[in-house]
């Protein structure tokens, strides 16, 4: 759902979810507490569980992409959902029950029915946004367990991760399938834990060596295919050896080349996902010159020779 937010408003949409909604009157949007600002542009929402919060477990009730206009200042209180936000550009500030937080890309905090909240955008650096809106008993208490304090915003060191994340939530809640509530309250989940395990990770050296991390990384998928050597790596993206290795092992758990090698992999198997594929092709895909150290890449990395997932695929 885009919506495109010209002039200063609250807006609240209401209805079953899969059927058609309406924007809601203004005594509706007391009672339900529904809220969406129209000083944004370009925005995308999704909406599942409007009505009712009682119900156990963690429900994603609604969310979205927000893009401020240079104008954005919103007022939050008594807001009955238990509510996550990530900036992922621009700046801005947000002061939450007397404390003052600056807004940049990868900030993420969380407010609730007893956080008062005033949020607004530098005008000449506007942000763009996500935000989720949860319900459900144990909603406020698994943000908690994750990690995740209300009234205070922390720094997440690779928020794209997340970001992809809530896109999904997007796109699969906009779906209004019957499967549309149980694959986003699984999405959730996922999400929530990737924000403890990145959160984990801001720690230390602040958001540098998380930053180089993310570039290099990019570089190792985008080349994939034609780099082979961390001497290959480290010439790509212009950072030593060691320091390299450490940001990686840091942040991805592998080393840089062991990444490489799990990326061509990958790219591998979708070659041989193709009817007629030759193992050879997908060897030459990827850089490798000798099919035999080829498979057995693959098999230390997927567990089987390409040969054998190409007849697992065949039998299904």
């Amino acid at each position: 759902m885009d919506i495109d937010g010209k002039e200063m408003d609250i807006l609240a949409t209401v209805g079953q979810p899969g059927r058609n909604r309406a924007v809601a009157t203004r005594s509706e949007l007391d009672r339900k507490s529904v809220v969406l600002s129209t000083q944004v542009s370009g925005s995308r929402y999704f909406f599942l569980e409007l009505i009712g919060t009682s119900r156990a477990g963690v429900i994603p009730a609604y969310g979205g992409f927000e893009r401020c206009n240079p104008d954005y200042i919103v007022h939050r209180e008594n807001f009955a959902f238990s509510t996550l936000e990530l900036v992922v550009g621009g700046q801005g500030t947000v002061w939450m029950n007397g404390m003052t937080a600056p807004l940049r890309a990868g900030t993420l905090f969380h407010y609730d029915h007893s956080t008062r909240l005033e949020m607004s955008t530098n005008p000449d650096q506007p942000m763009t946004k996500y935000f989720l809106c949860l319900t459900g008993a144990r909603a406020g208490q698994r943000v908690a367990e994750a990690g995740i304090r209300a009234n205070v915003a922390i720094q997440l060191a690779m928020f794209t991760e997340v970001q992809r994340l809530w896109e999904d939530l997007i796109r699969d809640g906009s779906h209004h399938r019957a499967t549309a509530r149980r694959i986003c309250s699984a999405l959730v989940e996922v999400l929530l834990l990737k924000i403890e395990e990145l959160a984990g990770l801001a720690g230390g050296k602040g958001p540098k060596g998380a930053e180089t991390f993310l570039r290099c990384k990019g570089a190792i998928e985008e080349q994939a295919t034609r780099l082979g050597t961390l001497g290959e790596i480290t010439r790509v993206v212009g950072v030593e050896a060691s320091h390299l290795c450490r940001l990686f092992r840091r942040y991805q758990g592998l080393s840089p080349y062991q990444y490489l090698l799990h990326r061509k992999m990958a790219l591998a198997a979708e070659v041989l996902l193709k009817p007629g594929a030759l193992v050879k092709e997908a060897a030459s895909h990827v850089g490798f010159a000798d099919p035999y150290h080829f498979s057995r890449c693959f098999k230390k990395v997927h567990g089987v020779a390409p040969r054998e997932f190409q007849r697992s695929l065949n039998h299904r």
